[in-house]
């Protein structure tokens, strides 16, 4: 059994809505308890604006809508759907935070996070970049590693939010082995035994030798000969515009990316399904992993959509996904992995 803390994200986008379908969708499922980590008032409102089924659901109960809330405060003044507030903000970070408190007390197994606004969290006092760097904040963790996953596409980052021109000084020996490692340990709790990564080079063609940069020579190559000595399947660096195709083909079991696009373009590429007579997405899959903190969390993979927010329209299939991993990621018993980064 595997009980998750679900925030509600920014309450003013589509988190409390797809956070009622999906547990619509996965009520009655006996090995995982929701629990959603919101002032009820957010999602009594969401219910309502929804009607029909889900209204009549949130009226009978936990049994009926499919899960338990950890109540915390309502927002200071109504929050206006579809708009940036300091307000809305406020009750995302407190949502992060208490959910945090339910993990490192024992009381939930892992977090589940539902899509934030950085601006509004902004306007609300906390200056962080993302949830990886919060989460970072509130646990007292150190150098988190993201993974986003989309079915057999499963890429982790060495560096995410920083400036490209950053991304050359953050390769390290030290920090490239915590990634593989983290990786590793990832897709084993997911029921793979011997795990295949590939690390993608930094450079075009992986330096061309080093005609077009060195670090993919003499940071990458030596650390993939160290994995291979102790007996891991690690392969590397393969040039960027190649290791996607094979990852794809199921040659590897996971990627470890350079820096936040290069990781993120292939995986939404894949999970953003797009209506092309309407050039819009119906429906988005892909699920955001953080590893290396003191608990599990998962997370959608797309961001509050304030232009749909209250229309009943939005997908929950990767909120579904994001909790299912998480249920994976924890069904081992075994303590999030940490390790020393540099």
């Amino acid at each position: 059994m595997s009980r998750l803390a679900i925030t509600l994200g920014d309450p003013a986008g589509i988190g409390p809505e797809i956070i009622l379908k999906a547990a619509a969708q996965m009520r009655g499922h006996a090995d995982i308890e929701l629990v959603v980590v919101a002032p009820p008032v957010c999602l009594a409102q969401a219910a309502q604006s929804m009607g029909g089924a889900m209204a009549e659901a949130w009226g009978g109960g936990p049994a009926a809508r499919g899960f338990a809330i950890d109540e915390i405060a309502a927002p200071a003044a109504p929050i206006r759907i579809g708009e940036v507030s300091a307000e809305a903000g406020a009750v995302a970070y407190a949502s992060i935070a208490r959910a945090v408190e339910l993990v490192l007390q024992g009381r939930a197994d892992a977090i589940v996070t539902a899509p934030i606004s950085k601006e509004a969290l902004n306007l609300a006092g906390h200056p962080f970049s993302g949830h990886t760097e919060l989460l970072a904040h509130l646990t007292g963790g150190e150098g988190p590693v993201m993974m986003l996953a989309h079915g057999p596409m499963r890429v982790s980052h060495l560096s995410t939010h920083i400036a490209l021109n950053e991304v050359t000084a953050r390769l390290t020996p030290a920090r490239l082995r915590r990634v593989v490692d983290l990786t590793c340990d990832a897709l084993m709790r997911m029921g793979i035994a011997q795990p295949r990564i590939a690390i993608a080079a930094l450079n075009p063609h992986a330096g061309e030798g080093g005609m077009l940069g060195r670090e993919d020579l003499d940071v990458t190559r030596p650390l993939v000969e160290e994995f291979i000595a102790q007996g891991r399947d690690v392969e590397g660096p393969v040039p960027g515009d190649t290791v996607f195709v094979k990852l794809r083909a199921g040659r590897y079991d996971a990627v470890v990316a350079m820096y936040h696009d290069q990781g993120h373009i292939p995986v939404k590429l894949l999970g953003f399904q797009v209506n092309p007579a309407t050039g819009l997405w119906d429906s988005l899959s892909g699920v955001n992993i953080t590893l290396g903190l003191p608990v599990f969390r998962t997370s959608v993979d797309h961001g509050t959509a304030f232009d749909i927010a209250g229309r009943n329209i939005a997908s929950e299939q990767s909120l579904i996904e994001a909790i299912n991993y998480a249920h994976a990621l924890v069904g081992t018993g075994r303590p999030a992995l940490r390790t020393v980064d540099a």
